[in-house]
């Protein structure tokens, strides 16, 4: 039972590292584009 904690302990520190690491080290910000369109109201 010690053996299974010390497993998921291990896999959760793991993971945890991972996800920092590749919020801090990943290109997580989209590229920007400016978009311009035209809008069209048909109000009649």
């Amino acid at each position: 039972m010690v053996r299974f904690f010390k497993i998921m302990v291990f896999l959760l520190v793991t993971g945890f590292s991972a996800i920092v690491g590749y919020a801090y080290f990943g290109d997580l910000a989209p590229n920007q584009v400016e978009i311009n369109q035209p809008v069209e109201f048909d109000v009649d």
